[in-house]
């Protein structure tokens, strides 16, 4: 088991390095590494571990646990167009027209058909919003439009299931009973978790925050992750699903840039074990057997998914929106893989047709991070920069280019961000205040963030040395950053992470004495101030004059 854990670790690296330079995301490489071991080992058995799946499912919980932290309760209410409608529409659509082409184009029975239909409906929450999170796109309006989607496709498990197991079972009582079941369950766990979030959430993780223990935090972290995930779990619904509203939850508290900092390793980890599951599943043979057939299913879905989501978006959206909502939404998902092994088992679809629609789908799974990935790219290609008008100042008429609001970066090289609140940070905020300087200012010490947030400043909680809180905020390499913290040792580490994350020149430093530079001289930091120096400079102009 060691050297198996060793291999798929080395062999992870060793492809994402590769794929790294030639700017490809890292899924690709646990899919191809989860290939190699299952041949390299002989590990057919464990593709079909429940142990294993399970284990590699909370990546996908952890995910959808963070994308709650980026849509508050609020938000959800002003996305229920996304969701309910477009989303809602999507899936009967879908699954309607490749109902007819599997029955009546391609003559496969009613059930199986029925079965296709339901499963390639579905598109990969865990690719889409993975990648669309690391480039930026799910704040974008096509972002917007994937991720309703998305989540009325995370609802959709749920009566899918039923579906599946009404199909397989002719006793219509029970059915009624695992409806209503399933009607009260869902309104006890939505009213549980909304009930704790109310009234007991932000008191708990206050009280955790207190403790000053970071360790402390994560448990917490994990405990309301977990611990949602199975109470919905326990209800028939999907873990996911709990952990998205879970998510929710906080995301109306002032610890969402701090949780998610701290969940982030996790769910990279498990969402790298999730991927290598995924690659387990090919059966080269049977591939290369039915290349032509596999060929013909890719094609053939993202031409039918790419149209129905293109045609309901471009009601109220922009051609090109709609075209790259159609673009990031084509591929099949991985809850797909769940649906068609199942209905394998009950005997509703052939073990050919499934061997080849499982191949399908993780093959439109390795593609869609590189679609994903040139975007943008695609749509110019293909739609071209949408032109609008709008009245300039001198009255006439001004072009602009419509894609400079979805794919154009924010202009933040004027703003600035400030790490600590402390007198220093202080005094530097209300500087830049006054000279009407835009600012954001990170703060991980309770009481001066509560100070920061009775002075209407614009303050978030969050370690400013965690290069997963910077990035909430930076976003250009060119933004400026004042590093306003007393405590040395933080000092370093606040440096180190914001380097990572803007270039050396834009970064300024305060630190008390020439001692206190000296050890961030190996960091190569243009600006670094002297306290001392600056006090002693100013002295010695006082006497001269």
């Amino acid at each position: 088991m060691l050297l198996i854990i060793t291999t798929t670790l080395f062999l992870s690296l060793i492809f994402n390095i590769f794929l790294k330079r030639i700017h490809l995301p890292p899924i690709i490489g646990y899919i191809f590494t989860g290939t190699i071991i299952t041949y390299l080992f002989g590990l057919y058995d464990a593709v079909n571990n429940h142990q294993l799946k399970e284990v590699a499912e909370f990546g996908v919980v952890f995910l959808m646990f963070t994308i709650g932290l980026e849509i508050s309760i609020d938000e959800l209410k002003e996305m229920r167009y996304e969701v309910f409608v477009i989303g809602t529409l999507q899936i009967i659509l879908t699954s309607l027209v490749v109902f007819a082409i599997s029955y009546y184009l391609l003559e496969i029975g009613e059930k199986s058909s029925i079965v296709i239909a339901m499963a390639l409906s579905l598109s990969s929450t865990a690719i889409v919003l993975k990648t669309l999170n690391e480039n930026g796109g799910i704040t974008k309006p096509y972002g917007r439009n994937s991720l309703g989607i998305l989540i009325m496709q995370d609802i959709a498990v749920i009566p899918i299931l039923l579906i599946i197991w009404f199909l397989s079972s002719s006793d219509e009582v029970e059915t009624g009973k695992i409806i209503a079941q399933m009607i009260l369950g869902g309104v006890f766990v939505v009213a549980i978790l909304w009930l704790f979030g109310k009234y007991l959430l932000e008191p708990f993780l206050t009280a955790i925050v207190k403790t000053e223990s970071d360790e402390l935090f994560i448990s917490a972290i994990l405990f309301l992750t977990i611990g949602a995930s199975y109470l919905a779990h326990l209800f028939d619904f999907s873990y996911s699903l709990g952990a998205f509203i879970a998510g929710m939850l906080i995301a109306d508290t002032k610890y969402r840039h701090q949780v998610e900092s701290d969940l982030v390793p996790f769910r990279d980890l498990l969402l790298g074990v999730f991927f290598v599951t995924v690659g387990m599943q090919i059966d080269i043979w049977i591939m290369l057997k039915n290349l032509h057939l596999i060929f013909a299913v890719l094609v053939s879905l993202f031409l039918v998914k790419f149209s129905i989501i293109y045609g309901i978006t471009r009601i109220r959206d922009t051609s090109r929106t709609a075209f790259k909502s159609g673009l990031a939404l084509i591929q099949i998902g991985e809850f797909s893989l769940a649906v068609l092994e199942l209905s394998n088992k009950s005997n509703l679809l052939p073990n050919e047709y499934t061997q080849i629609l499982i191949v399908s789908i993780v093959l439109s799974m390795v593609l869609t991070p590189m679609i994903l990935m040139n975007i943008s790219n695609i749509a110019d290609r293909f739609i071209g920069k949408e032109k609008t008008y709008r009245i300039g100042d001198d009255g006439k008429d001004t072009i602009f280019y419509a894609e400079r609001a979805e794919d154009g970066n924010m202009d933040s090289a004027n703003s600035v961000v400030v790490l600590g609140y402390g007198d220093f940070g202080q005094n530097i905020s209300k500087k830049l205040k006054d000279n009407r300087i835009p600012y954001t200012i990170i703060e991980n010490n309770l009481a001066k963030y509560q100070e920061g947030l009775n002075r209407d400043e614009p303050i978030i909680f969050g370690n400013g040395g965690q290069t997963n809180i910077l990035k909430r905020v930076i976003k250009d390499r060119n933004q400026k950053v004042i590093i306003a913290i007393d405590n040395p040792k933080k000092l370093r580490q606040a440096c180190e992470a914001v380097k990572r994350v803007v270039d050396s020149e834009n970064i300024i430093v305060r630190v008390h004495s020439q001692m206190d530079k000296e050890i961030l001289h190996d960091l190569d930091i243009t600006n670094i101030l002297v306290e001392n120096n600056l006090v002693s400079q100013e002295i010695v102009n006082l006497y001269k004059n």
